[in-house]
C-alpha cells in the first residue's frame, strides 16, 4: 500500500496497524519541519536517544526555504547527516522497519517516508561460552545481537569472499535470519538448497529461534540424532566457514548453527586446537573412549552379570556379590531418571544453591539408596562412568541422542540377554547408517563410506600445516585448504 500524501491519512493507517494510541511504546513524535506538520515514528528502548536528540534539533532548526522544492531529496542529500538512511514509499516496509527499532519521519505533502537506523537492541557482551570453555584461547563469544555475531566473525575472517546473506522467516515475529558461507570454498548446490529451504518456511514466528529454523530444514522426524552443529565460539565458527561449511544465524540467539555435519563433528573441542598435537590427540582419545563407554558400559555390566558362567576368570569380579531389593534392569532405569531429574533441577537451580543440589543428589540420595539395599555400589559406580562419559560429549545434542540409545541398549539386553544386546546393537548401527545430513550426505562419513585419511584427521589432531585438503564430503568449489606455493597468506 503506497503512503499518501496527506500525513494525517498515513497515522491513521500506522495507527490502525501499529496501535500507536494503545501501545505505550509506540511513539509519534509531532513537530515542525520548515514549518510542515510532520511526525518522527520509532518504539521507544530502541532508538538512540543521543542521536534521536541530534535528529530532532536538525530538523526543527530549518526553514521552509531549507526544504524547498524536492523536501525529500534535500534532507537526504543536505539536512540529515546521518549514515544509515533510505526511502520508501510503501506503508508496510515504514511498519516493518518502526518495528525492527528503526525511525521513520513522515511529513506534510511527500508521499515518501525517511527511515534512519537508529536502533539499538539491549545486549550483554561477548562472554566466553558456558557450553564451549577452553583453558587456552579465546574468550569471546556470541551474543543475542546478530550484527555483532557477523562483526565477531568477520574480525577472525578478512576474507573478500565471505558473504551475509539476510532474510525474514516468520509472518508475525520477522525474524532475522542470516546464511554465511564464503563464496569461492562452499558447495554452491548446498548454499542453494539451504536458501531453498529457508524460503519455504511458513509459519508465524521462530519460536525458539534456531532450533525451530532446523526443524523446518532439515524436516521432522524422531530421530534422536543431532544433523546440525550448534556452536556459540566465533573461532570454532571461523574454521568451519574455512572448511567449507555454511552457517546460520538467527537473530536473538547466541547460537550458530553449522551444516552440513557428520557423526564426528560431535566429538571435537575447540580445546584440541589449543594444545600441541600429541596433548589434543591424547584429549580427543579419552573423549571418544568416554562417549563409547557412555553407551555401551551399563548394558555390557549387564550382559557379563547375566552370563557369568561364560565369563573368563580374570573378569569375574565385575559380577556383584548381591543384586539388591530390586533388580538389577530396574536400578539402571531409575538411576538414569534420577539423573536426568539431577540434570533438570540443577538447570532450574541459581547458582549459590547449585553445590547443596549436587551434595544431596550426587552423596546423600545414592549412599542412603545403597544403604537401604535399593541400588548396589556396582550400577551406581557404572552408572557414574557412563554419566562422567555424557559430560565429555561436547555436544548437549548428541550426548543426549546417545542416552536415548543406551536407555534402549539397557531395556533390550535386560529383558532378551544377549539376543536383545546384539539386536539392540544392530538397531544403532542401522540408525546411524542410515542417518543423513542436509537429506543426502553419509552421517557416519568418513567410515562409512571409508576415507582412510579423513578419518585419520578426525581420530588425531593433526598439526595444522600438515591438513592439506577440505572435507570431502563437503564437495567445496576449492579443496586445497593451503595457500598454492607461490602465493601467501595476508
Amino acid at each position: 500500500m503506497k503512503l499518501s500524501k496527506k500525513i494525517g491519512e498515513n497515522i491513521d493507517i500506522l495507527d490502525k496497524n501499529l496501535g500507536i494510541s494503545k501501545s505505550f511504546d509506540v511513539v509519534n513524535r509531532e513537530v515542525k519541519i520548515g514549518g510542515r506538520a510532520a511526525s518522527l515514528l520509532f518504539i521507544d528502548g530502541f532508538a538512540k536517544d543521543e542521536i534521536m536528540l541530534f535528529i530532532q534539533s536538525t530538523l526543527q532548526s530549518l526553514d521552509r526555504e531549507d526544504i524547498n522544492p524536492n523536501t525529500i531529496e534535500k534532507l537526504m542529500t543536505e539536512k540529515i547527516a546521518y549514515i544509515e538512511v533510505e526511502t520508501t514509499e510503501e506503508i508496510e516496509h515504514v511498519e516493518f522497519m518502526v518495528l525492527s527499532g528503526a525511525l521513520a519521519i513522515l511529513i506534510d505533502r511527500e508521499d515518501k517516508a525517511i527511515i534512519l537506523d537508529v536502533r539499538t537492541y539491549p545486549a550483554r557482551g561477548p562472554e566466553e561460552p558456558e557450553l564451549e570453555k577452553v583453558t587456552r584461547g579465546s574468550r569471546d563469544g556470541f551474543t543475542e545481537t546478530l550484527v555483532f555475531n557477523t562483526a565477531l566473525i568477520r574480525r577472525r575472517i578478512r576474507d573478500p569472499n565471505l558473504r551475509f546473506e539476510i532474510t525474514k522467516v516468520g509472518k508475525r515475529s520477522a525474524t532475522d535470519v542470516v546464511i554465511g558461507y564464503i563464496e569461492d570454498i562452499a558447495n554452491p548446490k548446498l548454499v542453494k538448497d539451504l536458501k531453498s529451504k529457508i524460503d519455504k518456511i511458513n509459519t508465524d514466528s521462530l519460536e525458539m529461534s534456531e532450533k525451530t529454523l532446523e526443524e523446518f530444514i532439515l524436516g521432522t522426524n524422531w530421530n534422536p540424532l543431532p544433523q546440525a552443529r550448534y556452536t556459540e565460539r566465533p573461532d570454532v565458527t571461523a574454521a568451519h566457514l574455512l572448511e567449507g561449511h555454511i552457517i546460520v544465524i538467527v537473530d536473538t540467539s547466541p547460537s550458530v548453527m553449522i551444516v552440513p555435519v557428520t557423526m564426528f563433528h560431535f566429538t571435537q573441542h575447540a580445546q584440541d586446537y589449543y594444545q600441541n598435537a600429541a596433548v589434543g590427540t591424547y584429549f580427543r582419545w579419552i573423549r571418544i573412549i568416554g562417549i563409547i563407554f557412555s553407551v555401551i558400559l551399563p548394558p555390557l555390566w549387564l550382559l557379563l552379570v547375566y552370563n557369568r558362567g561364560s565369563v573368563p576368570e580374570w573378569l569375574e569380579f565385575l559380577g556383584p556379590k548381591k543384586t539388591g531389593e530390586i533388580p538389577l534392569l530396574m536400578q539402571f532405569v531409575l538411576l538414569e531418571l534420577g539423573i536426568d531429574l539431577l540434570r533438570i533441577a540443577s538447570i532450574h537451580t541459581p547458582n549459590v544453591l547449585s553445590t547443596s543440589l549436587a551434595i544431596i543428589g550426587g552423596l546423600i540420595l545414592s549412599e542412603f539408596a545403597v544403604k537401604v539395599g535399593w541400588f548396589i555400589p556396582e550400577t551406581v559406580l557404572y552408572m557414574a562412568v557412563a554419566t562422567l562419559g555424557m559430560f565429555a560429549t561436547p555436544s548437549i545434542e548428541f550426548s543426549m541422542a546417545l542416552k536415548i540409545f543406551r536407555l534402549i541398549l539397557l531395556i533390550s539386553t535386560g529383558l532378551f540377554k544377549v539376543y536383545g544386546f546384539v539386536a539392540a546393537l544392530i538397531f544403532m548401527f542401522v540408525v546411524f547408517i542410515t542417518t543423513k545430513s542436509f537429506g543426502y550426505i553419509r552421517y557416519t562419513w568418513p567410515l562409512i563410506p571409508f576415507d582412510g585419511k579423513a578419518l585419520a584427521t578426525l581420530l588425531t589432531r593433526k598439526p595444522i600445516p600438515e591438513v592439506k585438503s577440505r572435507p570431502s564430503f563437503l564437495k567445496t568449489i576449492d579443496k586445497n585448504a593451503a595457500p598454492p606455493d607461490n602465493e601467501t597468506p595476508d
